[in-house]
């Protein structure tokens, strides 16, 4: 037995393990996709899109969404700094450019200022990251977008269960990209889905999802494009039925960890979590405690805290800027600030409240013994 603390780990069922015992043994030949087919209806309805595909990852539908807007070399793609590389790497497997820009120093989202002030004419989407279930401003970014005729394409990856004034995140842009991996609010395993509820892109990511081959093309094994093989199992989409069913339930409880852990780290000076601005809803995904600079704490620091009280640490996201294969941008301030001084909490669906104590009284620990002056400070900065 150990005490240690995971990160992450998914809410099954025997909802669940029945569903994928059922596709397993029976979901084969003339029902190899009803699992599938069930997934991405009933997805689309929570999402309020008009369609949905199912695929392997986030990241490949968000490859072949790029593909079919036909984004390729020489064309540019802005994006936060703030970002997993899954989000960056299709734009380069592509042969376009990513360009980063800042994140908002209260969301850790993209400032759609910064985006708007680095748009040119090679510009050809800006990817909206809904960062730990944490929200973008919408309204601003696709203002934005109008303006300059530019799509807005959100990475909805972590925010299932996150509303922008009462309409969910992934179904705001042109297309949406949500991840199943096992560390997700709602899981597959791994997986992924892209919803959009623009018709004609539809059709041509139904082309592109199937290797090429055209809806209505009589001629079998017959390509009429370079597609892609991203498609979801009907084992891993019987797993999703089941959590969709229970999407009210798993996000519910993820909130429920995120309002625990604000109520007891209230007492910590220069400390902010997941906000959660007025008409929005915040799915949660990843509970984030970010400290101000004047408290001196530090991401080493609390991963030295987190590994002596046997707790998995989780850092924020390096900026992609800073990562070896792309240009330094450390004029990003806040996505090069908020990682050195931040970390992820635990927040699987089961914790107890002593495993919610046990971690906040960690942060309070190593906030104690870097208080110091910071008091202080922290009213001069105000």
């Amino acid at each position: 037995m150990t005490n240690r603390i995971l990160y992450t780990k998914p809410s099954i069922t025997a909802v669940e393990t029945s569903y994928a015992a059922d596709a397993a043994a029976n979901g084969w030949g003339a029902r190899c996709y009803d699992y599938i087919d069930r997934f991405e209806r009933g997805f689309r309805t929570y999402l309020g899109s008009h369609f949905a595909i199912a695929t392997s990852s986030c990241t490949g539908a968000m490859h072949m969404g790029l593909s079919a807007l036909g984004i390729g070399p020489g064309d540019e793609v802005i994006l936060a700094d703030s970002n997993w590389i899954a989000t960056a790497a299709p734009i380069v497997h592509l042969g376009a450019t990513p360009i980063f820009v800042d994140v908002l120093s209260d969301t850790w989202c993209i400032d759609p200022a910064e985006a708007e002030r680095h748009i040119t004419p090679s510009t050809k989407a800006i990817i909206a990251t809904h960062l730990y279930g944490n929200l973008c401003d919408m309204d601003a970014l696709l203002a934005v977008g109008q303006r300059h005729g530019i799509p807005i394409i959100e990475d909805a990856a972590e925010a299932i269960g996150s509303q922008w004034h009462g309409r969910r995140a992934g179904s705001m842009g042109l297309f949406g990209t949500f991840s199943f991996h096992g560390t997700k609010t709602l899981t597959t395993g791994e997986g992924g889905m892209l919803v959009t509820s623009d018709s004609a892109l539809y059709e041509r990511l139904l082309t592109l999802s199937n290797h090429g081959r055209a809806r209505g093309q009589t001629k079998q094994f017959w390509a009429d494009a370079i597609g892609f093989k991203y498609k979801m199992s009907n084992i891993e989409a019987a797993i999703g039925c089941a959590q969709l069913e229970r999407i009210e339930e798993l996000v519910a409880r993820k909130r429920e960890i995120l309002y625990a852990y604000m109520v007891r780290l209230s007492s910590i000076p220069g400390i902010s979590m997941n906000p959660e601005p007025e008409g929005t809803v915040n799915g949660a995904w990843m509970p984030t405690a970010v400290f101000h600079p004047v408290t001196e704490i530090t991401r080493e620091a609390l991963i030295a805290g987190f590994a002596a009280a046997d707790i998995d640490a989780r850092v924020f996201f390096h900026p992609l800027s800073s990562l070896p294969m792309f240009e330094g941008k450390p004029q990003n301030v806040n996505a090069w600030s908020i990682p050195e001084r931040a970390i992820n909490l635990p927040s699987y669906h089961d914790m107890t409240d002593a495993e919610i104590d046990r971690v906040a009284s960690t942060l309070v620990v190593v906030a104690r013994a870097h208080r110091g002056d910071s008091s202080a400070r922290l009213q001069q900065s105000a």
